[in-house]
């Protein structure tokens, strides 16, 4: 019987910049790297020879780079770890015309939807956005994809709250709504596997959620 496990290590961005608390989504913002010591941590608890990924949204690859800095401080070495792929589908929510306002500004429109999304946020989508359900669906096909592509690896994947929600929610096969449920905080680090084994259907695997920096899990 052959067992092919391919260990996804999903981390969330560093802090956003936005003092204004606006509706970011899919926008550019910048994310503050400051935390040296949280970047040392979680460089210390990735393993070497992954394939890394990241958004096309500027906080993950600062983030990424930041870690990747401080594994070479740790190493002394010239960059231990692999240069980052780009993958649009672990993208953050998109809000669609909701995107650069406060949440003040966006019930002050008084518009239907806007009321309809906080009672039902999962199934509801902004205009000309997404809802939560087309964000574990875009996801949960970007997971299949890249794990056939990487069978058996490791795959670090700097994300986003909303897309590490989804992740855990096509693992578990979860309702869109109760994934929403989920905290995801900042630099967390969070754990899924993918066991294919010959003759079986495949089955994911949560081996850890929303773990602070430098937690310790296992490899295999």
């Amino acid at each position: 019987m052959t067992v092919v496990t391919t260990r996804w290590w999903l981390i969330r961005h560093a802090p956003v910049v936005n003092p204004r608390r606006l509706i970011y989504g899919q926008s550019d913002i910048d994310c503050d790297t400051g935390n040296a010591d949280a970047f040392a941590a979680l460089a210390g608890g990735l393993p070497r020879g992954a394939v890394w990924l990241v958004t096309q949204l500027l906080r993950t690859g600062l983030t990424a780079a930041a870690i990747r800095a401080a594994a070479i401080r740790a190493a002394g070495l010239p960059d231990p770890l692999s240069e980052p792929a780009v993958e649009p589908d672990l993208a953050e929510q998109h809000f669609g015309a909701w995107t650069g306002l406060t949440h003040d500004e966006l019930h002050a429109r008084g518009d239907a939807t806007v009321h309809r999304f906080w009672i039902a946020p999962a199934s509801e989508r902004p205009p000309g956005g997404e809802s939560f359900a087309d964000v574990v669906a875009r996801v949960g096909a970007a997971l299949e994809r890249r794990t056939a592509a990487h069978a058996g690896d490791d795959v670090v994947a700097v994300a986003h709250g909303g897309s590490i929600r989804a992740a855990l929610a096509h693992a578990l096969s979860l309702d869109p709504e109760a994934a929403l449920r989920l905290r995801i905080d900042t630099l967390s680090l969070t754990r899924i596997d993918h066991i294919a084994v010959d003759g079986h259907p495949p089955a994911w695997r949560v081996s850890g959620v929303n773990l602070p920096p430098g937690a310790v899990l296992p490899e295999g």
